[in-house]
């Protein structure tokens, strides 16, 4: 039984590794084939009769983690130079104010069908609100660079502020001047930690000379995240502060402090680390997904009872980005389609708790909602122009792989 468990297990991660690298060619969401497969295991162990240990307690761990890692990976991949600040501004007032305002219009239209009070109503259209970074970066690789920033700007930024609100409205029985108040100091608070454990974790970075110092890091990372969200700070902020901060020592470098760091060094070990870091999100969304998809019952993806509003709520997604997009000036196509669900909206979903659950907010819309995107996603990777391959200019800036090199000669 073990040895049959373990050669399923590696299987579907090699799957999971071949849905990833055929993505951008299939053109296929590898989220789908993992919830398809996912799914199939589970039939499959039905038909063989085959029992496993109820795995929906993992389901909220792995997702845990799995944001972490994904909004690190986010940060991580954030530039804040001054040629990439037109893209930056852009994606930040994409990925905050649609956001912002689709769920307190979603929550309106929740209050108006149910009559329930409007901070419940708000708790659970947030999740159906943001945009699933570890969904959408993997899916536009074959985009144009600038078409790709953009995206992964965009839905990382999405990701943090919409956890941040999400937490804010569930930590505050009342939301009023007491509960700004609350959260402009607890922003502060975390703001200054960030500061002391970026130093800290970058300053380690430097300075191990063990062979093993990365899955440390990765472990320390996410002891400060939850150690942070069991005091109800917002904790993500942390992550943001730690993952732009090693990925832009270019900006800092020669402040004397930094100096300290040793920074022609950390930026080599950034860049393992940065690789590391890309590798376990990898695993833990695959996992995620896999095992989301195993649980998933076939009533609940054939539930026809919340299909209507699956589709409602799918199809004014689009409404609001496609007005959002034109107003900012930023062409429609493909970027228009690029608005998955996925992680973080199944994540903050389990994290409600079920008497202040809406009585249609349930898994079978959640996972009609995860596809119906998806599916939608993937047509805008059909319509994408794929980037040409051309030698790098001038203008586009030194690579990672050049500064490696640099950094290995120096």
């Amino acid at each position: 039984m073990t040895a049959g468990i373990i050669l399923v297990l590696c299987l579907l991660v090699l799957l999971a590794y071949i849905f990833d690298l055929t993505s951008p060619k299939t053109k296929i969401p590898s989220v789908l084939l993992l919830l398809v497969l996912g799914f199939l295991v589970r039939q499959l162990s039905n038909f063989f009769g085959v029992t496993l240990i109820d795995l929906q307690e993992v389901l909220p761990i792995l997702g845990s983690i799995g944001l972490i890692l994904i909004v690190l990976e986010g940060a991580l991949e954030l530039e804040l130079s001054r040629d990439k600040l037109p893209v930056v501004k852009r994606a930040v007032l994409i990925g905050c104010i649609p956001l912002i305002i689709f769920a307190l219009l979603l929550a309106y239209v929740f209050q108006y069908i149910t009559d329930w009070d409007y901070k419940t109503c708000l708790t659970n259209a947030i999740p159906l609100a943001i945009i699933s970074s570890s969904v959408a970066i993997p899916s536009v690789r074959s985009f144009r660079k600038a078409d790709r920033e953009f995206v992964i700007y965009e839905s990382s930024i999405s990701d943090i502020i919409g956890v941040i609100f999400f937490n804010f409205i569930v930590m505050h029985d009342t939301i009023g001047f007491m509960a700004f108040g609350s959260f402009f100091v607890q922003l502060i608070i975390i703001i200054i930690i960030s500061f002391i454990a970026t130093g800290s974790l970058s300053f380690l970075l430097s300075r191990l000379d063990h062979h093993i110092k990365f899955v440390p890091i990765i472990f320390l990372v996410i002891l400060i995240y939850e150690i942070s969200k069991e005091f109800h700070l917002p904790s993500l902020v942390f992550i943001l502060v730690f993952g732009l901060f090693l990925n832009n020592l270019n900006l800092i470098g020669e402040v004397k402090l930094i100096q300290q760091l040793k920074p022609k060094v950390l930026r080599r070990e950034v860049n393992k680390f940065r690789e590391i870091t890309i590798e376990a999100t990898f695993l833990v969304r695959a996992l995620f997904f896999l095992l989301f998809g195993y649980l998933i019952h076939t009533s609940e993806l054939l539930n026809t009872d919340v299909l209507l509003f699956s589709a409602a709520i799918t199809l004014s997604i689009y409404i609001l980005r496609a007005i959002a997009l034109k107003l900012s000036g930023i062409k429609l196509i493909p970027l228009l389609f690029i608005a998955p669900r996925g992680l973080i909206t199944i994540l903050l979903f389990l994290s409600i708790i079920p008497e202040l659950r809406l009585p249609f907010i349930n898994r079978s819309m959640i996972i009609q909602i995860v596809i119906l995107t998806s599916l939608v996603m993937m047509m805008g990777t059909i319509l994408s122009k794929k980037e040409p391959t051309v030698e790098t200019t001038a203008e586009d800036g030194p690579d990672k792989d050049s500064e490696e090199e640099q950094i290995d000669t120096l």
